[in-house]
């Protein structure tokens, strides 16, 4: 296995793994004086972003855009 197949490989776990989450924090009862759905909104941004890097081969910053889109969702479950 050459290392591209081996990260896009983590990529596409890590994508797939966003996609399981963000269902779950859709569904929390948020406080909203928080605006916690503009968080939500840009982590979705970035996981689409992530996807588009991955299918045009930039690894590097396909890995970045869905590391942020899940941190910004571990950032919502601190704030609920």
């Amino acid at each position: 296995m050459n290392r591209n197949t081996s990260v896009e490989r983590r990529i596409t776990k890590d994508i797939t793994l966003f996609e399981k989450n963000i269902k779950k924090v859709k569904k929390i009862k948020h406080n909203p004086d928080l605006n916690l759905e503009h968080v939500i909104d840009l982590a979705i941004r970035y996981y689409n972003d992530a996807k588009y890097y991955l299918e045009k081969k930039d690894y590097l910053t396909s890995f970045g855009c869905i590391n942020y889109a899940h941190g910004l969702l571990d950032a919502i479950l601190k704030w609920r």
